[in-house]
């Protein structure tokens, strides 16, 4: 963990070493946000230029939506602006409710089509193949948690990240998890449905937003300025479209492996709601409200995703 702190330091300190860094800071405000501007635009240009000439159309269409998907975990820490803290209460239904989401966009636009694509491409054994890839999808997830320094929600809803450290390690956390969670995004996509892939991105971004509020409050907390714990917020969920980029060309590229990679993505999310977050929103005797919550967001991606096919 000391040895990850440091390397960020260093790569920190050198870009405000940097001559063209310093130039562009004593620029006047306006004239350096539209620098700034300018470059990101021409970065994003490149980017989706580049994936439009080399994998057409929906490569760019699903790492757009796995984009989208990841900057919702910095809207979701916008309320930092304004709080320092929220109630466990609140905070809690908002992670039974996108426990909910999670769990029916797996069954729903994952599970059902992965085993209806693995029936296309292996008859009789798509069931098969899909339950290997969940198996595969937790177990990636599970020595990612073991070798990997972090800490849980749990640390969340019992005040504890009160120092720079724990927040670091919480971090962490939900980087691991947004990975496969981006990827998901990308492997829908992947399979030409762009009707389940906005489903599976539309679940993927409610779910990220208590999530981005769960690490800026604390980096406020701690008296971090309140833009600067948004923007850390974002940045963890800015992991999403690399896995979504890797998802959708691996599935496009090798079309055979699709139904594992569903299976895949959908073993991952499963471990991370068992692991992560049911057991915390069912914590300290707060179960039937989570419970509730949790029915709740379903019912609301259950919804979507019949309206949306």
């Amino acid at each position: 963990m000391q040895n990850i702190q440091k390397t960020l330091e260093d790569y920190y300190l050198r870009l405000q070493a940097h001559p063209k860094y310093l130039q562009v800071m004593t620029l006047p405000t306006l004239q350096r946000w539209g620098v700034l501007a300018g470059l990101f635009l021409a970065s994003q240009i490149l980017v989706f230029g580049s994936l439009y000439l080399i994998f057409g159309k929906i490569v760019v269409i699903g790492f757009f939506a796995s984009v989208l998907a990841g900057c919702a975990t910095g809207v979701g820490a916008l309320p930092a602006l304004f709080f320092k803290d929220i109630s466990e209460r609140l905070f809690n239904s908002l992670l039974g409710a996108a426990a909910g989401v999670m769990l029916a966009a797996t069954a729903f636009s994952l599970l059902v089509p992965g085993m209806e694509y693995g029936e296309q491409v292996w008859p009789g054994k798509g069931l098969w193949i899909v339950s290997a890839g969940m198996l595969i999808g937790a177990l990636f997830l599970h020595f990612a948690d073991s070798r990997l320094p972090h800490l849980h929600f749990d640390s969340v809803s019992d005040h504890s990240l009160d120092s720079l450290q724990k927040i670091s390690l919480f971090i962490i956390a939900i980087t691991i998890h947004n990975f496969p969670e981006g990827m998901s995004v990308g492997v829908s996509f992947g399979s030409g449905d762009l009707n389940n892939g906005l489903v599976l991105s539309i679940a993927i971004a409610l779910q990220n937003l208590p999530e981005g509020l769960a690490v800026a409050l604390p980096l406020v907390g701690l008296g971090y300025d309140k833009w600067k714990a948004v923007g850390i917020a974002t940045l963890t969920g800015l992991v999403e479209p690399v896995g979504g980029l890797l998802g959708i060309t691996m599935v496009t590229l090798f079309s055979s492996i699709l139904p594992i990679a569903m299976g895949f993505a959908a073993g991952a999310m499963l471990f991370v709601i068992s692991e992560e977050i049911i057991p915390e929103t069912h914590a300290k005797g707060r179960s039937r409200i989570a419970t509730f919550s949790l029915m709740f967001g379903f019912i609301v991606m259950m919804v979507l995703d019949r309206l949306l096919v």
